[in-house]
């Protein structure tokens, strides 16, 4: 009872008590997340242009990454780079043999051009496990006129690998189309043979050739 006479003396004498206002409540029971801070410019150093530590590997001048390296970034290669002991294989999401062709054999084509690992075995292996699965030519061929651009730009590449990489791949799809491609031979027969004054290709670039001539029957 004296608690209560002593707040109708509070009310009486003219105090008002203000209550919490929605705005105060809302700062005490539910923290902002994203307060902003004020932004602290540092002026660089001089001597941060030689020190490779400052330097922003996502900033305007460094060098963006290919396309094959953004899809396989983002897990559009719906296959995997295992490390062995012994040697390295790749660990399909799903069998192959489910795979649409259209357009993984083109992304892993194009990646034939990559020169960084681990996109020069996936690339590689994926490109060739792709058409060992059942029905690959039928998959392969209408893609044909896609492909040869790309094998074509990898054929012409300056690194020896690359060029490596894009004899054995159109090798393999040639083994798996067959005839189909004699009318897109005329356009990569050319970079083949600039690579036959190479003596560390003539070889195998002529192994290569017949091939191509035993796959594509006597038209070729």
């Amino acid at each position: 009872f004296s608690a209560l006479g002593s707040n109708v003396l509070r009310m009486s004498s003219g105090v008002q008590v203000k209550p919490k206002t929605a705005v105060q409540k809302s700062k005490t029971s539910f923290p902002l997340l994203c307060s902003p801070e004020p932004v602290i410019k540092t002026q660089p150093k001089p001597s941060d242009k030689l020190n490779p530590k400052t330097i922003d590997p996502f900033g305007a001048h460094s060098r963006p990454p290919s396309a094959f390296a953004a899809i396989y970034a983002k897990g559009g290669i719906p296959c995997r780079l295992m490390h062995g002991s012994v040697k390295h294989r790749l660990q399909w999401e799903c069998l192959p043999e489910t795979v649409p062709f259209d357009p993984l054999l083109v992304t892993l084509a194009e990646g034939l051009r990559e020169t960084k690992h681990p996109y020069t075995f996936v690339s590689k292996e994926g490109f060739k496990e792709l058409l060992m699965v059942e029905g690959a030519a039928e998959k392969a061929i209408p893609l044909l006129p896609h492909l040869v651009p790309v094998l074509k730009a990898a054929l012409a590449h300056s690194d020896d690998e690359v060029f490596q990489r894009g004899m054995d791949a159109l090798v393999q799809l040639n083994a798996v189309v067959g005839p189909s491609l004699n009318d897109h031979l005329k356009h990569l027969l050319t970079n083949l043979s600039r690579r036959l004054m190479d003596k560390k290709f003539r070889e195998k670039i002529t192994v290569a050739l017949r091939k191509l001539e035993q796959y594509g029957g006597k038209v070729s």
